[in-house]
């Protein structure tokens, strides 16, 4: 759909939410999406496995290393749970309706049914879900936008389902009367070589659990999971990440042209007077403090999948991530170290015999402030 006719004048550089545009979208609710943008992966591959995994800095050989996976219970590669966001754009933030409105992911909740095998090739079903208004401390008004997917295999199991939404926010309003971010925006961090050497150790002793099988009758509620870190945040880590990923309106040239001609909302000019994708808040500092920002700042998908990789880790190869729900609450801009922790809140059996283990996140920047929250539900294998 071409949303030029929407387009109505602000008074500044950006669009506002109008209610001609809400009226709109109000209309697509519950309605399946046809002809849903290209993903980036159909398939899941080897090589794409491991750029999504290589995008958020995981290692474990279940997913990386062939022989390895070739021993364990599944005979070959498998795909980590959080690939999904490279096989859907819609999961992953690519919203409609608002023409000029900025889009920020904010979180999601996963339900996975099967593990994703490697080639196994993914086909999806969507639709808006839910619209919500807000008054956010970030931009004042805000509109929240829920959407679902549905994903499914080549022999058509439904492998997850999942909700996922954006705060659609006004960039003017955020850029000049949003407090948020003040603090930050103050200076730009910067770390002596003894604050690195202190960082990078937790690199050095983070522990992929791996074929050590970890058991339903050895986890205590209250337990601890250990602390993962990631950062120093930098913008090649973005772009790392968006490698694996895809990004949402990363294109070139011809296709590029193409993007901004069917949808004239979406092309911000820059420097140069050339309409240019909203997506370089994530590699360009000016562009990022815009729409409100502190700078250049790290992607909503990747920081979920962070949480997840904590979970991943922690659970070995013979758990099933069966859900996981995340909040984002601020943006992790470059420069920033993100701590993410874990607790065992409970521990059950479900009602088809699975036993179950609920663990707790929380992440912090390095000025303690939450960045992000979390809950998982793992199944776990038993002794008995």
């Amino acid at each position: 759909m071409n949303d030029e006719s929407q387009i109505e004048e602000s008074g500044g550089r950006f669009p506002k939410i109008t209610e001609r545009g809400l009226e709109d979208l109000q209309k697509r609710i519950g309605v399946k999406i046809e002809n849903m943008p290209e993903p980036w992966c159909y398939e899941a591959t080897r090589d794409n496995i491991r750029h999504y995994a290589n995008g958020i800095g995981d290692d474990n050989p279940l997913w990386c290393d062939p022989e390895y996976a070739a021993k364990t219970q599944y005979g070959g590669l498998i795909a980590l749970p959080s690939f999904l966001f490279a096989t859907n754009r819609i999961i992953s933030g690519y919203v409609g309706g608002l023409p000029g409105i900025h889009a920020m992911w904010a979180g999601a909740d996963w339900t996975w049914h099967k593990n994703i095998r490697r080639n196994d090739e993914i086909h999806c079903e969507a639709w808006l879900k839910e619209l919500i208004p807000h008054d956010t401390q970030f931009s004042g008004r805000a509109i929240q936008q829920i959407y679902h997917v549905e994903f499914y295999n080549q022999d058509g199991d439904n492998i997850c389902s999942a909700d996922s939404w954006c705060f659609r926010t006004e960039r003017d309003k955020a850029r000049e009367a949003g407090t948020k971010y003040e603090a930050a925006k103050k200076g730009q961090l910067t770390y002596s070589d003894d604050e690195l050497v202190d960082i990078y150790r937790h690199y050095a002793k983070e522990e992929v659990r791996g074929a050590d099988t970890r058991y339903y009758e050895d986890v205590t509620i209250g337990e601890k999971l250990p602390t993962q870190l990631k950062g120093p945040m930098t913008v090649t880590g973005f772009i790392c990440y968006a490698q694996g990923w895809g990004g949402l309106y990363i294109k070139a040239n011809k296709l590029a042209w193409q993007q901004i001609h069917k949808h004239p909302g979406l092309g911000i000019t820059n420097r140069f007077n050339i309409p240019d994708c909203p997506e370089r808040v994530h590699w360009e500092n000016d562009f990022a403090t815009e729409v409100g920002a502190p700078g250049a700042y790290d992607y909503g998908p990747e920081r979920n999948s962070w949480l997840t990789h904590h979970i991943t880790n922690w659970m070995g190869d013979d758990g099933f991530l069966r859900n996981h729900k995340c909040r984002i609450r601020r943006h992790n801009p470059e420069g920033d170290v993100l701590y993410i922790n874990g607790e065992v809140s409970n521990k059950f059996v479900d009602d088809q015999g699975r036993h179950c283990v609920e663990i707790s996140q929380k992440a912090h920047q390095q000025d303690d402030e939450l960045s992000i929250q979390g809950s998982a539900v793992v199944v776990l294998p038993s002794r008995g």
